[in-house]
């Protein structure tokens, strides 16, 4: 049976993740308050972030940067996007 979880991102009742993302206090609050779906639209915003920023993801300050918006997508206001974003055209 899948692993359910009330997602906090979207405020329902969602399939949950597999297992933690992270061995942390952190990883086991998403685990237990994400679901795959919010999951799916935050390796998105990761990936924009990354670029945006030019990121280089094996820095500790990449890292610890990511960590914050991670938390802000998920638990806070929803993280904004970089002011000089501009959406991919369909």
């Amino acid at each position: 049976m899948a692993h359910m979880v009330f997602c906090v991102r979207n405020k329902k009742e969602m399939e949950g993740l597999d297992e933690p993302p992270f061995d942390s206090e952190f990883g086991q609050k998403i685990y237990k308050s994400v679901s795959k779906a919010a999951w799916a639209e935050w390796a998105e915003r990761q990936k924009m972030l990354l670029n945006e920023y030019r990121l280089q993801p094996w820095t500790p300050q990449a890292q610890s940067f990511l960590v914050e918006q991670m938390q802000e997508f998920f638990f806070g206001d929803g993280a904004a996007l970089p002011a000089e974003y501009v959406p991919p055209s369909r």
